[in-house]
């Protein structure tokens, strides 16, 4: 792998931003509210579900539609910040999420939940892209995996907060006041966002001629570290949202009390902070072959053994083990993800990436729903996951071996 001279080509075209901090702070805070957003909705859900009379089959579909309008806003969001720059679509995707979180406490029926977390998702999956191509477009080359990894690491400190913050309020407490928080911190924060960040394209890089999105994702020799890409995020965000939704639901299941359940979710989202920071040091060090090829070979023992615990001890520090590796390794591949594509195809890269592991979002909430309506156990849940987790281990490892652009 080489950066070559192409580097001083590439810094041209990009606005050279006075106060990288700012940007990496801001999409940090983004990547908190987002974290805190999503996360709500599976902490809420042991409350949602019995209040509504909703059963694990409609449970499945509200979790995964979220997920799907987030491979629409992910594929386009990047796509068109390629075109009209980062900037105006990342305040657009965080004021859209926002606004429906907080339309997700207002609902009153089946129907209108699956809108609204439909409308939330196309704004979550806008703001992703968005977020990795500026890591990538304000970090030097050898912390990219790092400057990533602290943006995202926001996510799932913003999903801990959401279950902390059930563990602070009275056991009674109405499951809408998660999504009002979460609704209202969005919007505060974009006019932030407009008054503090930077562009990172300029007029003459994004009015360049553009080549099409197959060639963009094929072409010059791309079509290998895309695919592996695809094949890495898939069963990586499989694994990761049937967790994110789930686990509170599973580990009820397996028959811990409903009230210290979300502390299974809070260690998840707290240890995978850890992991994230620790991990895209690693990345930036040693390359990602060895350090991502070991986060998921302990992403595979962390899940065998969760399937077999049973005490709430055990089960939170192997949660927190699980959360360590997995979502380390998922940012850690959010930091060098985009450096495989130009910089005129970065965004569609990234969210060509992001929009293809989605489809593993959409697949892993409805997964538990489909098994426990067939008498599978919350343990047998998890270790359907193991399978998963090797797959994108052995493609992280292949595409350790492909060469990244110099420009």
């Amino acid at each position: 792998m080489s950066w070559g001279d192409g580097m001083p080509r590439e810094r041209s075209a990009l606005v050279q931003t006075p106060n990288v901090t700012i940007t990496v702070a801001l999409c940090f805070l983004v990547a908190v509210v987002e974290g805190f957003d999503i996360q709500a909705m599976g902490v809420a859900a042991p409350r949602l579900a019995p209040q509504f009379g909703f059963n694990p089959q409609q449970m499945s579909l509200i979790f995964a539609i979220s997920n799907i309008g987030l491979v629409i806003g992910a594929s386009f969001g990047g796509w068109l910040a390629d075109r009209v720059g980062r900037k105006p679509v990342f305040i657009g995707a965080v004021l859209s999420f926002g606004l429906f979180t907080l339309f997700t406490s207002l609902v009153g029926t089946y129907e209108s939940l699956l809108v609204v977390r439909f409308c939330a998702g196309l704004g979550f999956g806008a703001a992703l892209p968005n977020m990795m191509a500026l890591a990538a477009e304000v970090s030097a080359p050898e912390k990219r995996a790092s400057t990533a990894a602290a943006m995202f690491c926001g996510m799932p400190i913003g999903g801990g907060t959401s279950a902390l913050l059930t563990q602070l309020l009275p056991p009674d407490f109405d499951w809408r006041l998660l999504f009002e928080v979460g609704g209202v911190l969005p919007l505060l924060l974009a006019p932030t966002i407009y008054f503090l960040m930077q562009e990172t394209l300029t007029k003459r890089a994004t009015h360049a001629p553009r080549t099409d999105v197959m060639h963009g994702l094929f072409g010059e020799g791309r079509a290998v570290p895309t695919l592996l890409l695809w094949l890495t995020f898939l069963p990586t965000l499989l694994i990761l949202y049937l967790i994110l939704n789930w686990l509170p639901t599973l580990v009820v299941a397996n028959g811990l009390d409903r009230a210290v359940a979300p502390r299974a979710s809070l260690a998840f989202n707290f240890a995978s902070v850890a992991g994230a920071l620790f991990l895209g040091r690693l990345v930036d060090r040693m390359n990602i072959r060895w350090p991502m090829t070991v986060a998921y070979l302990g992403l595979i023992v962390s899940l065998i053994a969760l399937s077999t615990s049973s005490g709430l001890g055990m089960t939170v520090l192997l949660s927190g083990a699980a959360g360590f590796f997995l979502l380390g390794a998922n940012y850690a591949l959010y930091g060098v993800a985009a450096t495989y594509y130009p910089l005129n195809a970065r965004g569609t890269g990234s969210g060509a990436s992001v929009a293809v592991g989605r489809i593993g979002s959409i697949a892993g909430p409805l997964l538990p729903g489909l098994l426990m309506g067939g008498g599978t156990s919350s343990g047998s849940v998890v270790q359907f996951l193991v399978p998963f987790a090797a797959v994108a281990g052995a493609a992280v490892f292949a595409l350790s071996f492909c060469r990244r652009p110099a420009y």
